[in-house]
C-alpha cells in the first residue's frame, strides 16, 4: 500500500488558512477520486475538499474546529501501488526516426518552458485536474471555460476527461449543472432553569463579532450624513424596470444605480480608495466595491464587485444580482469576498432612515444607504419656491479619521449625492 498526503489546497487570493467544520469520511472509509472528504470554512465561505486519488482513509491529522494552513497535510490516504510492467518493442534506429524524435523533444521543451500559471486564475482546480491539464496541453483559458459539475461549479476529473475526449473527437462538451450537498442539521439550543435560554454563537457570528470589535479598536470612526433627492431615480426605475427585466433577464433594483455613483465618486476621490497597514497607506489601483448581503442564516456577508468602475449599469445590475443570489443560496466562493477596497451597505432594506456602519478593515470607509421616503420638500423654481412631495434618502458615511479628514470624508459623500441627484431621467439602459 502506498500512502498519499491530502493537503489543504490553495483556495484563492489572500486565503491562507481555513477551519475544519466537518469530516465527511472516517478512518477506514473507502474514498473515490474527486470525492469530498471534509468540509472547511474560510473567513467567510464554506467549501468541500475532494480527494485526488482513490483509496482508504487511514489517518485524520486534525479535528473539527482546528485551524489549518494552506499546504498543510490534513489526512493520509492509502492506495494500491501500481507496479505493472510493459514490454515495448524497440524500433529500428534510422535517420528519419532521429529527426522525428528531435522534433518531439523540441515541442516538449517548449511546453515545459511555458508552464500554465494556475495561480493567476480565480477558480479552484484540484491537483488531479491540474496534472491532467498539463499532460494534455490544455491552456488555462480552456480549463476556465469548462462547466464543472462539482460543488460551486468545480471542475472534476470526469469533466476534464470529457473535455479532452471532445477535443480529440471535435465534439462539444455538454453543459453540466452544479449540485450542492444537503445542509447539515444542527442540534437545537438547550433551555436551562426553565426560563432564559443560552445559545452559543455559530461560527459566522463569532467571526463577525471578532471583526466588528477589531475594527472599532483599530479605526477612529467618524460619520458624515447627507440627504439626497432621488426622485428622478425613483421615476426612472418605475418607468424602466419591466422593460429592463424583459430585455436583460435581470431585476432592476436601486442598488446598482447607487453602486455606479459610488464607483464614480471613488475615481474622483482616490483618497477614499485606500487601505491601512500599520503605519503605511496602500493606494488601491482597482475599485472593488463590497456590498453587504444576507446569508441564509440571517448573518451578513460582503461579496465584492471587482473593477466596479468599468461596469455599465447593465453589468452592475448583473453583478449585484449574481452576488446577492449566491449569498442567499450559500454558494459564494472564497475569492468572492476578497479584495474589496470600499463597502456599501443598505440599511434602508430594514426600514432604517440612516445608520452608523462599522468600517470593513483594512478599508477606510463604508457608506450606508437609508430608506427612500416620500417627504415634503422645498422646490426651487425660477417662479419662486414651492412645497412638493419628493423621494429622499440619507447617505451615512463612516470613515477612518486616522487617514481620512472631515474635508475628504464629507466631500466624497457629497459627490455621491451630486451624482444621484443629477441622474438623467431620460437615460437609456
Amino acid at each position: 500500500m502506498a500512502k498519499f498526503e491530502l493537503k489543504l489546497p490553495k483556495m484563492g487570493e489572500s486565503v491562507a488558512e481555513a477551519t475544519i467544520t466537518n469530516w465527511l469520511k472516517k478512518v477506514g472509509d473507502k474514498i473515490e477520486i474527486d470525492e469530498a472528504v471534509l468540509e472547511i470554512a474560510t473567513d467567510k465561505v464554506d467549501s468541500e475538499i475532494p480527494s485526488e486519488i482513490s483509496g482508504v482513509l487511514s489517518e485524520i491529522l486534525f479535528n473539527v474546529n482546528d485551524i489549518v494552513k494552506v499546504g498543510q497535510t490534513i489526512a493520509i490516504i492509502e492506495t494500491e501501488a501500481q507496479n505493472a510492467t510493459t514490454v515495448i518493442a524497440t524500433p529500428e534506429v534510422t535517420t528519419e526516426n532521429l529527426v522525428a524524435v528531435e522534433e518531439i523533444m523540441d515541442k516538449a521543451v517548449t511546453v515545459v518552458s511555458e508552464p500554465v500559471n494556475f495561480s493567476s486564475s480565480d477558480k479552484f482546480f484540484s491537483p488531479l485536474v491540474k496534472n491532467i491539464a498539463k499532460q494534455e496541453g490544455i491552456s488555462l483559458a480552456e480549463l476556465e471555460a469548462i462547466n464543472g459539475s462539482g460543488k460551486e461549479g468545480r471542475v472534476t476529473k470526469e469533466d476534464i476527461l470529457k473535455f479532452v475526449e471532445s477535443l480529440k473527437s471535435n465534439v462539444a462538451v455538454p453543459v453540466s449543472i452544479p449540485t450542492t450537498s444537503n445542509q447539515q442539521t444542527k442540534a437545537a439550543p438547550v433551555s436551562i432553569n426553565g426560563g432564559d435560554e443560552i445559545v452559543e454563537m455559530d461560527r459566522m457570528r463569532k467571526l463577525i463579532s471578532g471583526y466588528m470589535m477589531a475594527s472599532i479598536n483599530t479605526s477612529a470612526h467618524v460619520q458624515s450624513f447627507i440627504e439626497v433627492d432621488v426622485t428622478n431615480i425613483w421615476k426612472w426605475r418605475e418607468k424602466n424596470k419591466n422593460a429592463f427585466e424583459k430585455r436583460e433577464g435581470e431585476k432592476l433594483t436601486f442598488t446598482p444605480i447607487f453602486m455606479e455613483a459610488v464607483a464614480k465618486a471613488l475615481k474622483d476621490f482616490p483618497g477614499m480608495n485606500i487601505s491601512v497597514d500599520g503605519e503605511y497607506i496602500i493606494k488601491k489601483k482597482n475599485i472593488n466595491l463590497g456590498m453587504a448581503a444576507a446569508l441564509p442564516n440571517g448573518n451578513l456577508i460582503v461579496p465584492v464587485i471587482k473593477n466596479a468602475d468599468q461596469l455599465n449599469l447593465v453589468g452592475m445590475a448583473k453583478a449585484v444580482n449574481d452576488l446577492g443570489n449566491r449569498a442567499k443560496e450559500g454558494k459564494l466562493k472564497p475569492d468572492d469576498t476578497q479584495g474589496g477596497t470600499y463597502t456599501v451597505t443598505n440599511v434602508g432594506t430594514f426600514g432604517s432612515v440612516f445608520g452608523t456602519p462599522i468600517i470593513n478593515q483594512p478599508q477606510v470607509g463604508i457608506l450606508a444607504l437609508g430608506a427612500i421616503r416620500k417627504v415634503p420638500a422645498v422646490i426651487e423654481t425660477p417662479e419662486g419656491d414651492f412645497i412638493g412631495i419628493r423621494n429622499k434618502m440619507f447617505l451615512s458615511h463612516s470613515y477612518d479619521h486616522r487617514v481620512v479628514d472631515g474635508a475628504l470624508g464629507g466631500s466624497f459623500v457629497k459627490r455621491v449625492a451630486e451624482y444621484l441627484e443629477a441622474f438623467d431621467i431620460n437615460r437609456e439602459f
